[in-house]
C-alpha cells in the first residue's frame, strides 16, 4: 500500500510539470495524465505497477466519483424526460455497435465465441470521463447534440452491469445461467430497494445534520461517506462500484443538497481521474505499438467508422443531420470502461494475452485523440453541414439599439412576441432550437438561431444597446448559462426573467436579475383580480 501511494504520489507530481506545459499548447489534461503514465512506467521500470490491485482500485475510484456526478444530473425527473435519448438510442447505438464487431471478430477474424462478444460488447461503449468532462468544461452539455451525447453515455454506463455480469458467466464453467440471472435479479431488488428506500432517508438526513451544523468539513465528509458507502454496498451484492454512485447520485439530485454536493466533490473526482488516467498510460507498451503499429491502426479505424456510422443512424431517427452528425463524431471513440472489461475478461482467460494489449493501445489511442477532435468539432460538422441562412451565421443586426431580445420562441415565448408585436415595440427572437426557428419564421418573425450563453450571439444581437432581454426558456440550466452570460457581458441591460417554481428561483437568486416573474403567482394574482372585479360589478 505503502509503495503504491509513493508511486501515485511522484505521478502525480509528474503530471502537474506535464500539464502545465500542456494547458499553455491548449491540450487536453487527460493526454498529460495518459504521458504522464508513460514516463513514469518506464523512466522508473514500473510497468509492472499497472497491474497493481491497490492501484487499480484507486483509479476505478476516480470512475466511481465520475458515476455519481453523473447521477447528480440525472435525477428521475430528468431521466424520465431524456428517455428516447438513453433508452431508445442507447439501446440500439450498443445492440447494433456490438452486433457488427462481433460478425467481424468471430466470422471474419476467427477470434473464439467467448472473446468476441467480450470484445464488441467493450468495444461498444464510448468515453463518459473524456466526453462528459469535455461537455461540461465548454458548457455543450445543454446543446442538442450534448444531450444526445449525454443520453446515449448513460446508457452505455448502465449497460457496463450486465457486460461484467456476462464475463462472470462465462467464467463460470457451465453454472445454470437460470440460476446466474435470478440471482442477479434477486441481488438488483434488494439494492435498489435498499438505496432508494431506506437508503434516501439515510442520505437526506445525513445531509441535512451536516448543512445544518454549517462546518464544511462535515458536510464533504457526510458526501464521501454516501459515495463510498454506496459503492461498497453494490459491490457486495456482486454488481460494480460504479452502480452504487450512480444511484446514490440519482437519490440526491432529488433534494435541495445537489448543486452543493456536485460542488464539494469535483476536486476528489478530477483528481481521482487524473490517477485513473495514469494507469492508462501506465499500460502502454511501446515494444508492443512499434511491432504491431498497423494492426492497432486498423483496429482503431475500423471501430471509428462502426461506431460513427450506426450513432448517426440512430440519432438522425429523431434529430437533424447536423446533431446526428455531431453526437457521432463526440461518441466514436472506446470508452475508459473498457480497460477494466478486458482486465477482468483476462483474469479469467478469456481473451489472449497479446489480443487485448492489441486493443488497450488501440482504445489508448482513442481516448488520446478524442480531446482534439472534440475541440474542433464545430469545424469538421462545418464542412459537411451548413446551417440555414438565418441561423448562427446572421450578421450583426445594423444600427440596432432600444430593441427588446426574446429568448425563446416557446409556448410564453409566443405570447411575448405577439404582445409586443400589438405594441408596436422593435423587438426580435432568439433561440437555440431548430423546431423553434422555423415556427416562429412561419409566423413572420426576425427571429435568429443562436445559443445566447455564447458572447459571440450576443454581439450579434446588440445585446449592449438593448432596452431588456426577455428569457423564457424552461431549462433551468439553460436558463442560468444564459443568464450569467448576459449579466457578465452587458451587466446595464435590464433582465427579465420567466420562473415556474420556487426550485428556479432559488437556483437564480444568486443573480443580480433585474425582475423575475412567477407564472403562479401571476395567473394566481390575475385569477383574484377577475373574480374581484366580477364581484364589484355586481
Amino acid at each position: 500500500m505503502e509503495s503504491a501511494l509513493y508511486y501515485v504520489t511522484i505521478a502525480l507530481g509528474i503530471s502537474i510539470v506535464v500539464n502545465l506545459v500542456l494547458k499553455r499548447l491548449g491540450v487536453s489534461q487527460i493526454i498529460g495524465y495518459i504521458m504522464t503514465g508513460v514516463v513514469v512506467a518506464y523512466a522508473f521500470d514500473l510497468r509492472h505497477m499497472a497491474d497493481s490491485h491497490t492501484l487499480e482500485m484507486i483509479a476505478e475510484f476516480g470512475i466511481v466519483f465520475l458515476m455519481f456526478t453523473i447521477g447528480l444530473e440525472v435525477s428521475l425527473q430528468r431521466l424520465s424526460t431524456m428517455k428516447t435519448d438513453v433508452f431508445f438510442n442507447g439501446t440500439l447505438q450498443v445492440l447494433l455497435s456490438a452486433s457488427i464487431i462481433f460478425i467481424l471478430a468471430y466470422g471474419v477474424l476467427g477470434i473464439s465465441l467467448d472473446a468476441a462478444l467480450i470484445i464488441s460488447m467493450a468495444l461498444s461503449l464510448s468515453s463518459t470521463a473524456v466526453v462528459l468532462s469535455y461537455l461540461k468544461s465548454t458548457k455543450e452539455i445543454v446543446r442538442p447534440y450534448g444531450q444526445k451525447s449525454t443520453g446515449i453515455l448513460i446508457f452505455q454506463d448502465i449497460a457496463v452491469i450486465p457486460i461484467l455480469l456476462l464475463i462472470g458467466f462465462l467464467s463460470s464453467n457451465g453454472e445454470n445461467i437460470g440460476d446466474v440471472l435470478l440471482r442477479t435479479a434477486i441481488s438488483a431488488v434488494v439494492i435498489v430497494g435498499l438505496l432508494f428506500i431506506v437508503g434516501k432517508r439515510v442520505m437526506t438526513k445525513l445531509l441535512h445534520f451536516a448543512s445544518s451544523s454549517e462546518v464544511d468539513e462535515f458536510f464533504m465528509g457526510s458526501v464521501l461517506v454516501i459515495v463510498v458507502g454506496a459503492s461498497l454496498l453494490a459491490h457486495a451484492f456482486g454488481f460494480t462500484y460504479s452502480l452504487g454512485a450512480f444511484v446514490a447520485g440519482m437519490i440526491i439530485a432529488e433534494t435541495r443538497y445537489h448543486h452543493k454536493v456536485e460542488a464539494d466533490i469535483a476536486p476528489f473526482k478530477d483528481l481521482l481521474l487524473g490517477t485513473f488516467f495514469v494507469t492508462v498510460g501506465m499500460k502502454i507498451d511501446l515494444g508492443l505499438f512499434v511491432t504491431h503499429i498497423g494492426e492497432i491502426l486498423a483496429v482503431l479505424l475500423t471501430v471509428l467508422v462502426i461506431k460513427a456510422v450506426v450513432i448517426f443512424g440512430v440519432v438522425r431517427i429523431y434529430s437533424q443531420s447536423k446533431i446526428a452528425f455531431k453526437t457521432a463524431i463526440a461518441l466514436s471513440q472506446v470508452g475508459e470502461f473498457s480497460f477494466a472489461i478486458f482486465a477482468l475478461a483476462g483474469n479469467y482467460k478469456l481473451i489472449p494475452p497479446e489480443l487485448s494489449q492489441t486493443l488497450v493501445l488501440a482504445i489508448v489511442l482513442s481516448i488520446i485523440i478524442t480531446p482534439f477532435v472534440l475541440a474542433n468539432l464545430s469545424r469538421i460538422s462545418g464542412y459537411f453541414f451548413k446551417d440555414v441562412s438565418v441561423t448562427e451565421s446572421f450578421s450583426m443586426l445594423p444600427g440596432r439599439n432600444n430593441h427588446i431580445i426574446v429568448c425563446g420562441y416557446g409556448v410564453v415565448g409566443k405570447f411575448v412576441a405577439k404582445e409586443l408585436r400589438a405594441e408596436g415595440v422593435d423587438y426580435v427572437v432568439a433561440d437555440n432550437s431548430y423546431k423553434h426557428v422555423e415556427e416562429a419564421l412561419r409566423d413572420g418573425q426576425e427571429v435568429y438561431f443562436g445559443d445566447m450563453s455564447k458572447i459571440a450571439i450576443l454581439d450579434k444581437l446588440c445585446v449592449h444597446d438593448a432596452v431588456s432581454v426577455i428569457v423564457t426558456l424552461d431549462n433551468l440550466e439553460k436558463k442560468r448559462l444564459i443568464c450569467e452570460a448576459i449579466l457578465q457581458h452587458a451587466p446595464n441591460v435590464k433582465l427579465v426573467v420567466k420562473v415556474v417554481s420556487l426550485e428556479e428561483k432559488r437556483a437564480l437568486r444568486g443573480l443580480p436579475i433585474s425582475i423575475t416573474i412567477d407564472g403562479k403567482k401571476e395567473v394566481a394574482a390575475r385569477l383574484v383580480s377577475e373574480a374581484m372585479q366580477c364581484d364589484l360589478e355586481k
